[in-house]
């Protein structure tokens, strides 16, 4: 009882100090163990980044990396994810403020970025493939589409992920557990953000450089 009463006397006293996703011990909890999740992730690319470092010379018979990346998709996927980083964080900021609306319509966009990333990104993997480039033509080319298809796996999950956030916050509106849920989001989110430019440096435009 005395618990409740102190919880409520927080929340009267300071509405702006603590978020609503954090105002809950166990949804702060969860939140940092979405954390550890993300340094399992990082651990991932790492090995992938290096895969890549390693494989990229092994071109066999295919095309070199100066060959066979144009910078304007990737530049394409770039604005489009760092754009959606934007929205993503004025999703959580309308959230804070109790603005439900403005915040599904935040996500919502968020989400058509992301999947304007997916589409962007498969259509270039096709136009490899039907020029000869897939998989299996090289070491490079392996460790390449492992990478950047990891990436693009995270982003198409990530989009799924927000749609069953959306489809909650509609059901039962801004809670501590639909706030935290649409928080972890937006760190998972800029998560791939962070990624995507060292992808985006690493492999397209590392392969532009003389």
């Amino acid at each position: 009882m005395s618990s409740t009463v102190w919880r409520e006397d927080v929340a009267e006293q300071t509405p702006e100090a603590v978020p609503l996703e954090f105002a809950d011990e166990e949804q702060s909890l969860r939140i940092t163990g979405f954390w550890m999740f993300l340094i399992t992730d990082i651990l991932i690319f790492a090995s992938l980044f290096a895969s890549y470092a390693v494989y990229r010379p092994m071109v066999a018979s295919g095309p070199t990396p100066g060959e066979l990346f144009s910078l304007g998709p990737a530049l394409l996927e770039t604005l489009l994810l760092l754009t959606s980083s934007f929205t993503v964080g004025i999703a959580v900021w309308s959230m804070r403020r109790g603005q439900e609306i403005a915040m599904t319509l935040w996500l919502v966009v968020t989400l058509l970025l992301g999947a304007g990333f997916v589409a962007t990104e498969l259509h270039e993997f096709v136009r490899d493939v039907a020029q000869g480039a897939s998989w299996q033509t090289s070491a490079f080319l392996s460790a390449f589409f492992l990478l950047v298809s990891t990436h693009g796996a995270h982003v198409t999950f990530g989009i799924l992920w927000a749609v069953a956030i959306l489809l909650q916050v509609a059901r039962r509106g801004l809670t501590s557990t639909t706030c935290r849920k649409v928080y972890t989001f937006s760190l998972y989110w800029h998560f791939l953000d962070v990624v995507w430019v060292f992808i985006f440096t690493v492999v397209y435009l590392a392969a532009k450089l003389p």
